[in-house]
């Protein structure tokens, strides 16, 4: 089955590295909504779990025993990271399965570069 939405949902309209030029309010905005998606130690693990996951997407059954916390709370965590735009998901059967946006980890690398 083919993962649902390809294109990550982040609405940052241009992506430049913020030692290049001012962003707008805008964009801080939702730089904001990404990084602090990723200021939360759970979030952050369970984000490096997802991207480093050979064959790209893993199933939340698998992230789950990770963490010392409840399902419920890891499925919170999971859905301010697809708020975010930095995961995609789909429910196949009973279990959902999780990826990482590849465009997003792209952008999100050129934001602390050197212009």
């Amino acid at each position: 089955m083919a993962k649902q939405s390809p294109t990550p949902p982040i609405t940052i309209s241009r992506w430049v590295p913020l030692l290049s030029e001012p962003i707008d309010a805008d964009d801080a905005a939702d730089y904001a909504q990404v990084f602090k998606a990723l200021s939360d130690p759970v979030r952050l693990r369970l984000f490096s779990l997802i991207a480093s996951r050979a064959g790209g997407e893993v199933c939340v059954c698998e992230l789950t025993d990770q963490f010392d916390v409840t399902g419920p709370t890891i499925s919170h965590h999971l859905k301010v990271l697809r708020e975010a735009g930095l995961v995609g998901s789909q429910r196949r059967g009973t279990w959902v399965y999780y990826w990482v946006y590849p465009q997003t980890l792209t952008r999100l690398s050129r934001v602390f570069s050197p212009a």
